[in-house]
C-alpha cells in the first residue's frame, strides 16, 4: 500500500475510486482531486495506470477477485460512495487455467460469486457480475455511484466532431449498424458493430473495440467501413459505459475505418480535442446521435 499526494482539508465528502485499465481512471481521479474531494483508489493489478500513486490521497494495490479487501480499504477510510472506471480485461479474469479460482478469490469474493462460478444458478454476462459487485458494496454501506456523475463533460454532445460529415451511404450504414448494436447491447454481448454496404462485418463480445476492428479491417481490406459504438438499452451508467479514446481512433486507422458512430449522452471521451485532432488528419468521420437516425 502506497499514499500519494494530500490534499487541503475540505467538507466535501472523500470518494473511493475502483480502477482498471486505460486513461479513464486518471481522469476520474484528476476530475475529483480539482473538484476538491480527497480520492482513495484500489488500483486492480495489471490494470490501474500507476500515476494514479501520486494523484490519490489513498492507494491500494489489488487483485481483481479481492473484493473484501476493496470494501475494508474503503471503510477504513470513512468512504461511503465509491465509483468504478476503466477496462477489466474480462477474457483474463474468466478463462485462466483454474478459471476464476485462478484470482485466489478472497472469502467474500467467494461467497458473492458462488451462485454464478460455482453453483451455475446465474450467468456471467457483465451486467450479472457487476450488479452483484454493487449489491455488495451497498450492504456494506458504500454506494456505487456512475464516473460520470464526478465529471459530466466527458459525455459526449449530439452532433458531428469532425470536419468530415459521413455520406449519405456511410449514413445508411449508421443507421444499420445502430439498430444491430442496440439488440447487442440489449443481449449484454457488447456494444460495437462494423458495418460497411449494410452489411455486418464484425461484431463487438468479450475481446473488446479495438480488436473488434482489427478483425473488421481483416474482413474488408480495402476499408471503408463504419463503426457504430453504442449504449445498451438498459444501460446502468455505473458500468461498462462505451468509452472512446486515441486508441479507438488509432485502431480506425489502422483498420482503414472511415467512420465512428457514437451515442450522445451515453459515450465518454476521453482526450476529446486530440481525438478529433487525429481524426482530422486521418479524414475520418466521428458524428454522436442520440438516436440513430441520420440527418
Amino acid at each position: 500500500m502506497s499514499r500519494g499526494m494530500m490534499t487541503n482539508t475540505t467538507s466535501l465528502p472523500p470518494i473511493g475510486l475502483i480502477a482498471g485499465w486505460g486513461r479513464y481512471p486518471v481522469v476520474i481521479a484528476q476530475a475529483l482531486k480539482a473538484a476538491g474531494h480527497a480520492v482513495h483508489c484500489v488500483g486492480l493489478k495489471n490494470h490501474a495506470d500507476p500515476q494514479l500513486q501520486d494523484i490519490c490521497d489513498g492507494y491500494y494495490a489489488s487483485g481483481v477477485a479481492q473484493m473484501g479487501r476493496h470494501i475494508g480499504f474503503f471503510r477504513r477510510r470513512g468512504i461511503t460512495q465509491a465509483t468504478m472506471a476503466g477496462k477489466v480485461f474480462k477474457h483474463k479474469v474468466l478463462f485462466g487455467r483454474w478459471g476464476w479460482l485462478s484470482l485466489v478469490p478472497d472469502l467474500q469474493t467467494f461467497r458473492m460469486f458462488f451462485p454464478l462460478f460455482i453453483a451455475g444458478k446465474k450467468d456471467r454476462r457483465d451486467d450479472t457480475i457487476l450488479t452483484v459487485i454493487a449489491e455488495e458494496f451497498a450492504r456494506c454501506g458504500i454506494e456505487l455511484a456512475p464516473a460520470t456523475n464526478f465529471a459530466p463533460d466527458l459525455l459526449v454532445k449530439q452532433g458531428l466532431l469532425t470536419r468530415r460529415a459521413p455520406t449519405a451511404a456511410e449514413g445508411a450504414d449508421i443507421e444499420f449498424g445502430w439498430q444491430m448494436a442496440k439488440e447487442m447491447g440489449r443481449l449484454d454481448i457488447g456494444q460495437s458493430v462494423a458495418v460497411k454496404g449494410r452489411v455486418i462485418i464484425a461484431v463487438e463480445a468479450i475481446e473488446g473495440t479495438d480488436e473488434c476492428i482489427r478483425r473488421a479491417g481483416q474482413f474488408c481490406p480495402h476499408g471503408g467501413f463504419t463503426l457504430v459504438k453504442v449504449a445498451k438499452p438498459q444501460q446502468d451508467m455505473r458500468f461498462d459505459v462505451p468509452t472512446i479514446g486515441l486508441g479507438t481512433i488509432q485502431s480506425l486507422i489502422a483498420a482503414r475505418g472511415k467512420v465512428l458512430a457514437i451515442e450522445a449522452g451515453k459515450t465518454i471521451v476521453i482526450d476529446q480535442e486530440q481525438v478529433v485532432r487525429l481524426a482530422d488528419e486521418q479524414g475520418l468521420s466521428i458524428i454522436a446521435l442520440e438516436d440513430g437516425r441520420f440527418p
